[in-house]
């Protein structure tokens, strides 16, 4: 076999080789109930061209964000995307790239890295930012273990605008940690509630503005009450282009802001890979996850640039580590760089304009359909609102009609008992037709 080249006495004196009898015996720590009998159902064998076309076929069945017309969020976002990043980001010094551990022959690396975080602490209105994260939702667990850093508490508390899958992954990284969390229940407008849950043992409460509901809340008060009890406020956001218009977190009085960037020069590409933003106060800042960039210069006095202040083996050392994250989503963040260097600060400032401008038209066609209620007080793209049938059921009818109308919010919470509430997001890429097609779309289904 070309690809399987191992003979059966080759097999019998590897397994010898290591004192088992049978392949079966390697897998003696895994529970039967987890282990699978017989074959999966599939071919045997097929040739390449068999399978290309098969796979062909079935990545058709997708519908892709820019087929029909498209008004989903809660968390990944369809904006465009210029055509300079992706040809940029493809020119091969950056795309064969790796670790920038030689600062001598990684000049270039390091300094878009640097460039990333200057523009994450002037977005984020932070003092110092990281080379990027995974994601967003990683993102907001290391937030979350930082805060027990800092404060030598267990005790973490969100609000309940947080994005569920934010909180589920805090809860898969945090609690092995010893970290105890506390959720309050969904709620669109109701981030200052969180106060009621802080306590003298509370190490971080971590809020969302705008929250997975799409409300744009002022988090001052709880940032004061937060610090009052001597905790952090952690400011988590899933849609990087509000802060275009609207203030940042860290004019609040946030100490960690984090969220994701998907949003500019990223595209949807079916859930990743994305890139996540971390941002901190300088005081803070040796207890960050991640990589950091810093500029200095060399021996002959000229500029360059360094990673600095933490060492790779900081974030490797098992339990004692500060971060098991020590890499960065580089191609990502750069794609994020580059189009955000396009846009300029007029040029972001524009494009969140005309991403409210087409929210509020949504909203006001969407809220001129019979049995609709718009739910979300103060919003910037992003709104939920609540339908006099299942959301799930509604989503199913206006697909069939080609129009890809939301994420119900039952499917991120499941018995959250918001059965009915449908979030909506509307961007530049939408148009009036876009708009008109989905009023009468949900006319037709809510009949």
């Amino acid at each position: 076999m070309r690809y399987l080249p191992l003979s059966d006495g080759d097999r019998a004196e590897m397994l010898s080789a290591i004192g088992v009898e049978s392949i079966d015996d390697l897998y003696a720590d895994v529970p039967k109930s987890a282990r699978r009998e017989g074959l999966v159902n599939l071919p045997k064998a097929q040739g390449e061209l068999a399978v290309e076309r098969h796979m062909r076929a079935l990545a058709e069945r997708n519908t892709p964000a820019g087929r029909t017309a498209f008004f989903i969020g809660a968390g990944a976002y369809r904006h465009h995307v210029p055509a300079s990043v992706d040809h940029l980001i493809q020119r091969s010094e950056f795309l064969t790239t790796y670790t920038p551990y030689q600062p001598e022959i990684a000049q270039g690396t390091l300094q878009a890295l640097y460039e990333f975080q200057t523009q994450v602490v002037m977005l984020t209105g932070m003092e110092v930012a990281n080379a990027s994260m995974y994601d967003g939702s990683t993102a907001c667990a290391e937030a979350a273990l930082m805060a027990a850093r800092v404060t030598k508490r267990k005790r973490i508390v969100f609000s309940g605008g947080i994005h569920p899958h934010y909180l589920e992954t805090a809860r898969t990284h945090c609690t092995p940690m010893g970290l105890d969390l506390v959720a309050a229940a969904p709620a669109i407008d109701g981030e200052t509630a969180v106060c009621d849950l802080v306590d003298d043992d509370t190490a971080a409460v971590i809020v969302s503005s705008p929250n997975i509901f799409g409300t744009v809340s002022d988090l001052s008060a709880i940032a004061e009450k937060a610090h009052a009890r001597g905790a952090l406020l952690i400011s988590v956001f899933t849609e990087a282009v509000a802060f275009g218009l609207i203030e940042p977190p860290g004019a609040y009085g946030a100490d960690i802001v984090v969220g994701e960037g998907q949003s500019i020069g990223n595209a949807l590409s079916f859930g990743g890979p994305y890139v996540g933003l971390f941002a901190t106060r300088e005081k803070f800042m040796r207890q960050m996850p991640g990589r950091l960039a810093g500029e200095t210069v060399d021996a002959d006095g000229k500029r360059g640039f360094v990673l600095t202040l933490s060492t790779r083996e900081q974030h490797i050392r098992r339990d004692k580590a500060t971060s098991n994250i020590c890499t960065n989503s580089g191609l990502c963040s750069l794609a994020f760089t580059i189009h955000m260097t396009l846009l300029g600060a007029v040029g972001l400032k524009r494009l969140a304009e005309l991403n409210h401008e087409a929210a509020c038209a949504l909203a006001d066609a969407l809220s001129s359909v019979k049995g609709v209620e718009i739910l979300t007080p103060r919003f910037f793209s992003e709104f939920a609102v609540k339908l006099p049938k299942r959301a799930g059921d509604v989503v199913e009818a206006l697909a069939a009609r080609g129009v890809l109308g939301g994420v119900a919010f039952e499917r991120l919470a499941p018995g959250a008992g918001m059965e009915n509430v449908l979030l909506v997001c509307a961007t530049e890429t939408n148009t009036e037709e876009d708009v008109a097609r989905y009023a009468q779309a949900l006319r037709e289904v809510l009949g």
